[in-house]
């Protein structure tokens, strides 16, 4: 009896800490929507690569005033620089692709094309972390893929070269989350997080006469800075998120993005998702959702 009324109050606290989980997960969700909803509207008045340097030098910012040297100590020690600055390169390529996609396809295109990420890291993990594929895991994968051909019709008007953007974004943003895995169990979270944004930063700033624009207004130079804020505090609500919840737990809630920027897509720029786009999105996330609930239940099998 004294062991039920135990465990009661332990399940409790961990359903609690797992609805604050999901909760702040979602609210990442809602940052990363915001950032490319933003994203999407300064490029109609500057170079996607000046959008893509205010996104990662305001994140910057942000992170150092909440991560630093004197709040976190250590924080900029890495037992591994170099696949620091290889992810953070990673991230910085997906960014590049992602926003110049979004000069020419709907919100919910490239978040489609973005709900490949899992079935790319199924398959390249394969090789880079030794795990086991299978035959089951790449058929599942190649079902995800049909939907990726759905979304983008290339027998109608031919497929949109910034589709092929929008994957090559996935690409490295798969290889972005495989870097974080290996990262994991070498590196702490702030650590990590110190790191990302400062390729970004570092390649782009000393060619920043190059292509920029100065704002047309306080506005569009207020949006620069909410785009990178968006960066910033969705990240810090991942990390959040996935100390009070495990990875398979709020995995799934990923493909709730999708809603964000649809509902965005209309709101601001008038879009509403081709049926086919739809359908597609539909095989993609099934497929994704699918490879995770397999993994839950035969972690160690192919």
């Amino acid at each position: 009896m004294t062991e039920s009324v135990t465990l009661e109050p332990a399940a409790a606290a961990l359903r609690r800490h797992r609805l604050v989980g999901i909760g702040l997960m979602c609210g990442a969700l809602v940052c990363f929507a915001g950032l490319d909803a933003t994203a999407k509207y300064l490029t109609g008045y500057m170079s996607p690569l000046q959008a893509v340097w205010a996104r990662y030098t305001a994140s910057v910012v942000l992170v150092t005033i909440l991560i630093n040297p004197w709040s976190h100590p250590n924080v900029l020690r890495t037992s591994r620089p170099w696949i620091q600055a290889v992810r953070s390169l990673l991230l910085f390529g997906s960014t590049i692709f992602n926003f110049m996609a979004l000069q020419y396809l709907q919100l919910a295109e490239t978040m489609a094309l973005a709900f490949t990420v899992p079935l790319l890291v199924v398959l390249i993990a394969g090789r880079l972390l030794g795990e086991r594929v299978g035959l089951h895991r790449i058929v599942v994968v190649l079902i995800g893929f049909v939907g990726v051909v759905v979304i983008t019709r290339p027998g109608v008007d031919g497929v949109h070269p910034a589709v092929l953007l929008g994957l090559g974004s996935a690409l490295c943003y798969a290889l972005y989350n495989i870097a974080t895995r290996f990262l994991a169990g070498h590196d702490g979270p702030e650590t990590t997080m110190v790191y990302s944004g400062l390729a970004g930063v570092i390649v782009l700033t000393p060619a920043l006469p190059l292509f920029w624009t100065t704002p047309p207004s306080l506005a569009v130079a207020g949006l620069m800075v909410l785009m990178g804020a968006c960066g910033a505090i969705g990240h810090w609500l991942l990390i959040l998120a996935h100390r009070r919840a495990p990875a398979a737990v709020l995995s799934p809630f990923i493909y709730t993005q999708i809603v964000w920027m649809i509902a965005l897509g209309w709101l601001i720029f008038g879009d509403l998702p081709h049926p086919s786009t739809l359908v597609g999105v539909a095989i993609v996330a099934a497929s994704g959702l699918y490879l995770l609930q397999y993994e839950r239940r035969r972690p160690m099998v192919g």
